[in-house]
């Protein structure tokens, strides 16, 4: 018995909980049971992951019984050109979660939330043929982090345990609410993730599509893209990799 299983009748529906001790990843785990078949709202958490991954493959530190690694099945009903706004759903869910401990959340488009500039959790959302699989990590009780890993946890910012599940059971009535707005409703989910833009007015450069752009970040326009003002006029980015502000 762990001490998630206490808030698995609180789930609303049609989440539901699955703890193991140890898997490789949960997120491949609950691939596998999508491909199966598995129906939506599968929220699986595991105390330890071997092969725990961010995006491009960097590895996620997660230390057993500190971090929160779990990962959500969805299918969403609406088309695939809005599954990307996922990502900021999840950034949001996570944001309001963790406000409820400390302020000043800050979402780093478009799959880090930060405090202080300091990265506390990580999103990777994958998508197969009919299903998304939703990977959130974030660090709860870390109190030591690797020399050089801009990170944080929450336990270090509100100076004081937090209970891991209850933090779970925050992320996921959250993202419950919010993934359900992806089509209609989503002009509502952006204005939370506007107001904890942690790039907009910052200068950045990010890789899409296999090009280096550089720009002025202008905020978010309506579905969620990144406004990159760059020499050219503006560019609306849907998705990229390596974003980083640039230090004057």
């Amino acid at each position: 018995m762990s001490d998630f299983d206490k808030i698995g009748s609180h789930l609303p529906d049609p989440f539901r909980l699955w703890w193991r001790e140890k898997v490789l990843s949960t997120s491949d785990e609950v691939r596998l049971l999508a491909e199966d078949g598995m129906e939506e709202g599968l929220v699986f958490v595991a105390e330890e992951q071997v092969s725990g991954r961010g995006r491009r493959g960097a590895e996620w530190f997660s230390p057993p019984g500190e971090s929160l690694a779990f990962s959500v099945l969805l299918r969403p009903a609406e088309p695939k050109a809005f599954w990307y706004r996922l990502s900021l759903v999840a950034g949001l869910a996570v944001a309001e979660t963790l406000e409820k401990f400390v302020p000043l959340v800050e979402i780093k488009w478009p799959n880090d939330v930060l405090i202080g500039g300091k990265k506390i959790a990580g999103i990777l959302v994958e998508a197969g043929k009919d299903f998304v699989v939703v990977g959130i990590g974030i660090n709860v009780n870390t109190e030591k982090f690797p020399e050089g890993l801009a990170a944080t946890s929450l336990c270090i910012e509100a100076g004081r345990p937090i209970a891991r599940e209850e933090v779970l059971l925050g992320v996921v009535n959250r993202l419950a609410v919010h993934s359900a707005r992806l089509d209609e409703g989503f002009k509502d989910v952006i204005e939370g993730i506007r107001e904890r833009c942690y790039l907009t007015g910052n200068q950045v450069s990010l890789t899409c599509a296999d090009q280096r752009r550089k720009g002025v970040v202008k905020g978010l326009g309506s579905g969620g893209e990144l406004l990159l003002e760059c020499e050219g006029g503006t560019e609306k980015i849907h998705q990229a990799d390596e974003v980083r502000i640039i230090r004057e």
